[in-house]
Formats: C-alpha cells, sequence, structure tokens
C-alpha cells in the first residue's frame, strides 16, 4: 500500500486548539497536510498551519534536546500516527503516516477564528466526546478520539511553555 507522510498542527491558544472540519473525510482534524518534497516535518507543519489558518506558528517542543556538538534536531512529534485514507476518484486507498505537533501562535497575534470550518475547542469539550457544532454547515459530530487524546496533550504543553 502506497503511504504519503504528513504533518498535523495543534494550534493551541489559552484552553483551546482549532480544529476544521475535512469535508472529504467526514472528520474533525487539526490543520495539517502533505510533507512537501525537501521540506522536514517542523516546516511543513509550520506551513500548513499558516496556509490553512493564517497563524504564523511556533513548534512547542514536549522534551528537551539532546546535547550534540555538531548535529542539527528538530524537536520530536507528540505522536506518529499510521491512518489509513480511503480511495477517492482521484488517488487509490493509501495510508498517512502523520507526525502530530504542538503549535503556538507567534506572540502579538490576536486570536481569531479562520474562516473556513475551523473552530476553537477546549480542553473540557475535548474530554467530553460531546459532538462539536459547525454552524456554517449543520455539522454534529465528536472529534475521533486520537483528535481529542492528542489535542489536549497539546492544549497542555502549550499551556506549561507559556509559564
Amino acid at each position: 500500500m502506497e503511504r504519503h507522510f504528513t504533518v498535523s498542527g495543534f494550534v493551541c491558544d489559552g484552553d483551546a486548539t482549532l480544529l476544521h472540519w475535512h469535508q472529504k473525510l467526514q472528520i474533525w482534524l487539526p490543520p495539517g497536510g502533505h510533507i512537501d518534497a525537501n521540506e522536514d516535518p517542523i516546516q511543513a507543519v509550520v506551513r500548513e498551519a499558516l496556509e490553512e489558518t493564517g497563524y504564523t506558528c511556533d513548534v512547542i517542543p514536549h522534551e528537551a534536546p539532546l546535547q550534540f556538538s555538531n548535529i542539527t534536531q528538530l524537536p520530536g512529534p507528540l505522536k506518529i500516527i499510521v491512518a489509513d485514507v480511503g480511495a477517492s476518484p482521484k488517488e487509490p486507498a493509501h495510508q498517512h503516516i502523520d507526525f502530530s505537533y504542538a503549535l503556538r501562535p507567534v506572540a502579538g497575534i490576536e486570536r481569531r477564528t479562520p474562516e473556513e470550518d475551523f473552530i476553537w475547542v477546549t480542553a473540557d469539550q475535548l474530554r467530553s466526546d460531546e459532538p462539536l457544532k459547525l454552524a456554517s454547515c449543520g455539522v454534529e459530530v465528536p472529534a475521533p478520539e486520537d483528535v481529542r487524546v492528542i489535542g489536549l496533550r497539546a492544549i497542555d504543553l502549550v499551556r506549561r511553555a507559556a509559564v
């Protein structure tokens, strides 16, 4: 089966993270997408967050880098998930190997909701498994378990990094 490398960026502010309703997959997801050729996962997640939300973001590391004298290190993802993606008219069934990161909008940017199919979801909403509502298209669906669990971890990480 063909595999694509992708990134997901949980853009967090205070006690909430941004999720969008993915029309094609019919699920709630954080901003993200494919890693382009000659792009590392950090460049990809920052680019995808900016393209999809309009926010310039910083990646928040979840662990300290190791001490090496001459090796560049990238922050590790919170999780790496392998997800099956169903076939569509444009591509066959395949898998996404997805690197999930916690992101924070750069300092001084006012919180707003991007226009297309995005909502701010609080930690309490992620803990509850209640349907998330998007009035513009009548969606009322809970976020998938992996999105809820990693989203909570990202919110906590970004909150602790702000202290």
